[in-house]
């Protein structure tokens, strides 16, 4: 039988993208006492814990992915003290806190990467990074053909301390992070350092950026498709990512996890961001002696279709869930479109008008299907709401490094970042502390006033209702959670399981309305359901009488 302990198992947790959470210093920045004063909204909707977005000290190039200080609070969210003052108030509303790691890569502005400018070429402070001699004449050109995710050349070239043309490092974001070589023993340590840094301080697990990366082909050969990785923006890569060396850190970031459990019975959780081209490949990361867990991004990619939808499900459960794990679920997060704007009609999509009907009740099955199956879920701020992407901000105001680099707006994520809407008739929504007039980080649409938390809790059909419902049924019911799930036969565009004793959970891909495939006491549905009938683009969870 599996330690009570083990929370994370089934856990639901709440992404907080702290800058777009809550402001409380009235400077459009959402901040930690922000997320402090936002915890009782999330203790009522629900949710197991929280993670929290980078808020280390950092240039923001890319929203704090550009880690400049591991071990700190940069000014703009708050202080180590601020920091405490949320554990506490977490740990007395039982909320589990993780925190996101970056071991990928750093900021430029990082002191390591600055000791290695000052540096000599082959010195100790340039093996911490991957620095190479350019090829062609005089050096000139990079040292293989690789692109950044953000789009052109993953190389940037220095200049050497004398004033001449130097060397190139690698960066397979942006140039302002350079990426850690980790085949240099003082890079793993100096991670050690930070996990008990904060370990220390009480989290509760780590959200790891970027964990199929660390490593890179110890040759930096060419790639026969150079550009997949920024025309995917995905890590498809396979010289840059995913190469086998990664699982050792991982054992050994398992294990110094397992010491702060043995010393007081409190289980620490390390989930990873993944993204590899099959759920097997994905199930190594998650043997028994490595990452807790993975976020499994197949069900977010998938098409709106039962047969798709099946088809990921059943690999996650016998690849993944066959180590021993738990799936992790997710339908969005802080890189992605939106759900209700994703699962829009392609004649709206771009229309700046909050997402098309279809859209959200699309949405809304796929949030009660996700929460009816085995394992963990996580859950981006904002899509308890119900919020479309904002798709029509201009062009002066997006930050995102990829349009930064290459001047498209195609998978941009500022559309899925702009600040939380939390109360009134017009911007800020409640998200800042200052005036009226104060202005959010990223402005927010007049649409967004429809979805406003104190709207959305004072009507009982909203999307916050959905999920909260949906959350407290999932912690009430037994069959939920962990355990088996076996499906249904069902007519074509339904898909149909069933949970533990007979809890059925059943959604309708279709347009046309069609039976249910069973009968029995009717539990919660993500739209309105006629006795006998599942309506298209809707979701139900029932107990079966059968």
């Amino acid at each position: 039988m599996l330690s009570k302990c083990r929370w994370w198992r089934d856990a639901v947790i709440y992404q907080v993208y702290v800058r777009s959470f809550l402001d409380s210093t009235g400077d459009g920045i959402g901040d930690l006492a922000g997320v402090r004063a936002g915890l009782p909204y999330l203790k009522k909707l629900g949710v197991d814990g929280i993670w929290l977005s980078p808020f280390y000290p950092s240039p923001q190039h890319d929203h704090g992915y550009d880690v400049a200080d591991y071990c700190d609070v940069d000014p703009l969210f708050g202080d180590l003290a601020e920091f405490d003052l949320l554990m506490a108030a977490a740990r007395r509303l039982g909320v589990k806190v993780l925190l996101d790691v970056v071991p990928n890569h750093c900021s430029s502005e990082h002191p390591w990467f600055q000791e290695a400018l000052a540096s000599a070429p082959g010195s100790a402070a340039r093996a911490r990074f991957h620095f190479a001699d350019g090829r062609g004449p005089e050096g000139a050109e990079p040292p293989n053909n690789w692109h950044s995710m953000f789009g052109g050349p993953a190389w940037s070239r220095v200049t050497e301390p004398d004033g001449s043309p130097g060397q190139w490092y690698l960066h397979m974001f942006a140039p302002e992070q350079p990426d850690w070589n980790w085949r240099t023993p003082e890079v793993g340590a100096e991670f050690d350092r930070v996990l008990r840094f904060w370990l220390d301080r009480g989290i509760d697990g780590f959200r790891i950026d970027v964990a199929a990366g660390l490593f890179k082909h110890p040759e930096l050969p060419d790639s026969d498709d150079p550009e997949a990785d920024a025309r995917t923006r995905d890590s498809v890569n396979p010289l840059a990512w995913n190469q086998p060396e990664v699982h050792d850190v991982w054992r050994h970031w398992r294990a110094v996890c397992e010491e702060y459990t043995a010393h007081d019975g409190r289980e620490r959780l390390l989930v990873g961001e993944v993204s590899v081209p099959t759920a097997r490949e994905h199930a190594r990361y998650v043997r028994p002696d490595e990452l807790h867990q993975a976020f499994f991004f197949d069900l977010l990619s998938a098409p709106w279709s039962a047969d798709a939808f099946r088809k990921v499900i059943s690999e996650a459960m016998q690849d993944i869930a066959g180590t021993g794990s738990t799936v992790t679920w997710v339908l969005n997060n802080h890189d992605q479109v939106r759900t209700v704007t994703r699962y829009g009609e392609p004649a709206t999509e771009g229309s700046g008008l909050g997402p098309a009907p279809l859209g959200a009740a699309r949405a809304r099955a796929a949030a009660l299907l996700m929460l009816a199956l085995p394992g963990a879920a996580y859950i981006y701020q904002g899509e308890e709401l119900g919020l479309p992407e904002v798709v029509d901000l201009p062009d002066d105001v997006l930050t995102d490094p990829i349009f930064r680099r290459t001047g498209s707006r195609a998978r941009i994520r500022d559309g899925c970042r702009v600040p939380l809407p939390w109360s009134g008739q017009a911007s800020p929504f409640g998200f800042t502390s200052g005036a009226e007039s104060a202005r959010p980080w990223l402005p927010q649409p007049s649409y967004f006033a429809e979805y406003a938390t104190d709207r959305a809790l004072a009507d009982t059909r909203s999307f916050w209702h959905l999920y909260r419902d949906g959350l407290q049924l999932r912690s009430a019911l037994p069959q939920l959670g962990e355990g088996r799930l076996d499906w249904l036969d069902t007519p074509p565009g339904v898909l149909g399981f069933v949970r533990g004793d007979g809890l059925v959970c059943a959604v309708n891909f279709g347009t046309a309305p069609t039976p249910a495939p069973v009968s029995g006491t009717p539990l919660l549905s993500s739209g309105p359901c006629p006795p006998g009938v599942l309506p298209g683009s809707t979701a139900a969870w029932w107990l079966s009488d059968l």
